[in-house]
């Protein structure tokens, strides 16, 4: 999902999975009206997310962070065992290259987002929303997280919903684009067609711009 900034993007992601509550309107996953339902029930039901700007429990270790995905995460409840097999599972997945047991407050933005996506990965989602999951990113890092994406994607089988503004990681990812510009749904499609739609070039470039 794109937009210039504005657009609605965060507000959709945060009405979905539960930080907000709808005004008007209904939200169904996976069948089930999750109307209202608070972010930890969804999580429970198989719905999770990354955040914009990364959230941790900065006194806990990194595998710590990711237990609790586990432990709080889709399914029955598991053991304090289980649970860590979960988290360095999911680690190993993200290819999380640090000592497990620093602490995250010591990390960096970019480390940050690992341990949070490993988080995820640890409730046993299938749907995963990813929001601006690239910001900040180098381009070798940004190739690596293409890739990561892809891996989520092919091996775990999770239906990802990605809100990006950097459109070379949205174009690498993606199969299917939707385009938000002030709340409106204006183009849906394939890469290539929403890279060519007169729509979303005007939203994002302004009339007469080519």
């Amino acid at each position: 999902m794109i937009g210039p900034n504005g657009a609605g993007k965060s507000t959709f992601v945060n009405t979905v999975s539960g930080v907000y509550e709808p005004t008007k309107g209904s939200v169904y996953f996976q069948g089930q009206d999750i109307t209202g339902k608070k972010s930890t029930q969804n999580c429970h039901q198989g719905l999770t997310r990354t955040f914009q700007h990364t959230r941790s429990f900065p006194k806990y270790s990194v595998l710590k962070n990711v237990m609790i995905g586990a432990i709080f995460g889709r399914g029955k409840r598991v053991s304090n065992s289980e649970a860590r097999d979960i988290a360095l599972e999911a680690l190993d997945f993200v290819e999380f290259k640090l000592s497990y047991n620093l602490s995250a407050s010591s990390l960096n933005t970019v480390q940050l987002k690992r341990v949070e996506l490993a988080r995820c990965l640890a409730t046993g989602c299938e749907m995963l929303f990813l929001d601006e999951i690239a910001a900040g990113l180098t381009t070798g890092e940004l190739n690596d997280y293409i890739k990561m994406i892809k891996k989520i994607r092919e091996e775990k089988q999770i239906t990802l919903l990605v809100i990006e503004h950097l459109m070379k990681f949205i174009m690498g990812v993606s199969d299917r684009i939707a385009v938000l510009n002030f709340g409106d749904l204006i183009a849906v499609g394939k890469p290539e067609e929403i890279s060519n739609n007169p729509k979303v070039k005007e939203a994002y470039l302004g009339k007469g711009e080519n």
